[in-house]
């Protein structure tokens, strides 16, 4: 699409909008989406925040956001929502969790704004134009080694197979224990990709593929040189089953750690 650097401004006043709502008040109410699945008075507060300004500044896109579904228009570009990514972790007073806002355009992200309002830290990326922490562009770890890595592994599943599915990712948590140098659960995909970008992780092994979730931290993590593969190691898409970011030296050796698993999860 034309002219996506020009949304950039967009993105980061959105993400600004919804910061400010989460740090204005703590979450009154908590009920569940499903098994384990929390939602809070906060997330629909701040989604509808941000899809009011959204569809002010932008009528011509659409928006999907966790809370409310895919709404706006049904072709071109649109945009994707998480309005508090790791809600688990906010309802529980942890200031881990962010606000993650991408463009998509076709399979990809173009644009991503992704505000961690606790630790004052926004990050964005254009598509061909870098990524960046603030002003100032980030870059992957140079980590060659898997002994040097510290790894952030998504959340276990829950719902329907969730057993089985967990089996498998328990020795997959294994296997990566005995050669990572360590291994990190957040509780946040936009913290976990954010992360991998700015080379504070060196990989993001979250075996799940929700948008709201994933696609804002996926062009980051490509735009800041590091690469973001499904579980059978082929490239990233909107249609991919997991989300594995990892930087440039230990793509290979961290495939082939993951690869006999995925299939189980």
């Amino acid at each position: 699409m034309a002219d996506v650097a020009g949304l950039l401004p967009v993105a980061r006043e959105a993400v600004a909008v919804a910061r400010r709502i989460v740090l204005a008040r703590a979450p009154v109410s908590v009920r569940s989406k499903g098994d384990r699945d929390p939602v809070t008075d906060v997330d629909l507060a701040v989604e509808d925040a941000v899809r009011e300004f959204l569809s002010r500044e932008t009528p011509h896109l659409g928006v999907l956001g966790e809370e409310h579904g895919r709404s706006g228009a049904a072709d071109g570009a649109w945009w994707v929502l998480d309005p508090v990514d790791g809600t688990a972790n906010f309802a529980r007073g942890i200031p881990l969790c962010g606000v993650s806002l991408g463009l998509v355009d076709g399979r990809r992200a173009v644009l991503a704004a992704i505000d961690l309002p606790y630790l004052g830290e926004t990050y964005s990326a254009v598509e061909g134009s870098g990524a960046y922490a603030g002003e100032e562009r980030i870059s992957a770890s140079t980590a060659a080694q898997l002994s040097d890595a510290m790894i952030a592994v998504g959340d276990f599943a829950v719902g329907e197979g969730a057993e089985v599915k967990n089996q498998a990712r328990l020795r997959l948590l294994e296997h990566l224990g005995r050669r990572a140098q360590r291994i990190r659960m957040l509780g946040t995909a936009a913290v976990d990709l954010a992360w991998v970008a700015s080379g504070r992780l060196e990989a993001a092994v979250i075996l799940a593929n929700l948008p709201w979730d994933t696609l804002a931290g996926v062009l980051l993590v490509r735009e800041a040189g590091g690469f973001v593969l499904d579980g059978d190691g082929t490239e990233h898409t909107v249609e991919s089953s997991a989300t594995i970011a990892v930087c440039p030296a230990l793509r290979e050796d961290l495939m082939k750690c993951i690869t006999p698993y995925t299939a189980r999860v």
